[in-house]
């Protein structure tokens, strides 16, 4: 799918710009940077030095040839004196030629000399180019470490806000819970001072106090039933005189 490759390709480019974009820091960047301008002045000085040796050279080559004018001249006069008119005219073309070498070499220098001045116009300004840009990155830089140092503080405030505010809620909470235990603590002790809270192992299974109290009646009626069988029984079976030595022993 073309299109599914293009917005993989898109979203690996933007992944990547991304982390470049954190992993780059603008301290060191302007410093490549300014270090990329004295490079480019190095080389200009460089040019500049290269066109002022070659221009030397010519200037060394136009004064030989100056000296080898002069030198022919004095030839050429020194042979016509001597009546030989021939030496003199070869003299005369020599000194011609290099009359010639002269010119072309004076016309080199000046071109040089132009060249050289143009390229040290070009370093003077590069120059004042970068002396402001390095003014420029050093406050660059140190609104930069002044942003970044604001930044730490306030994430480290924030952070501390945030800390206290984790702490506050959880002594809240804690007070809460004690005011919840408080409240439920006052409300068993007035439970139990009501008589609310009775001997529960005295009541059965689904026993509420009602029932508690029918029981109770039930059981004291029974035990009167069976005490009075038993003395209707003790005073049939064993006459009075029993009846009686019972009624004793329970007097005594």
């Amino acid at each position: 799918m073309p299109g599914m490759g293009g917005r993989m390709s898109t979203v690996i480019k933007a992944k990547i710009s991304r982390l470049l974009d954190r992993a780059e820091d603008p301290g060191e960047t302007l410093d490549y940077s300014y270090q990329k301008q004295l490079e480019s002045l190095q080389n200009v000085k460089k040019g500049i030095a290269d066109v002022v040796t070659a221009k030397k050279r010519l200037q060394m080559q136009s004064q030989k040839l100056e000296q080898s004018v002069v030198k022919l001249d004095t030839q050429a006069r020194q042979a016509l004196s001597s009546g030989n008119e021939d030496l003199a005219r070869v003299a005369l073309e020599r000194k011609n030629v290099a009359q010639t070498e002269l010119q072309s070499l004076d016309q080199q220098v000046t071109e040089l000399e132009a060249q050289q001045e143009k390229l040290t116009d070009s370093e003077q300004k590069l120059r004042a180019k970068i002396e402001a840009f390095r003014t420029k990155k050093e406050v660059m830089k140190a609104q930069y470490s002044a942003a970044e140092a604001q930044v730490r503080i306030s994430e480290a405030a924030t952070g501390v806000g945030e800390q206290m505010a984790d702490v506050g809620l959880a002594m809240q909470r804690a007070a809460d819970k004690t005011e919840q235990m408080r409240a439920r603590a006052d409300a068993v002790s007035e439970l139990e001072a009501a008589g609310t809270f009775d001997d529960l192992t005295t009541l059965g299974p689904g026993q509420d106090d009602i029932d508690r109290q029918l029981s109770e009646l039930s059981s004291s009626t029974q035990v009167d039933d069976e005490l009075a069988k038993m003395k209707a029984e003790l005073g049939s079976g064993a006459g009075g005189g029993e009846s009686k030595q019972l009624e004793e022993g329970q007097g005594s």
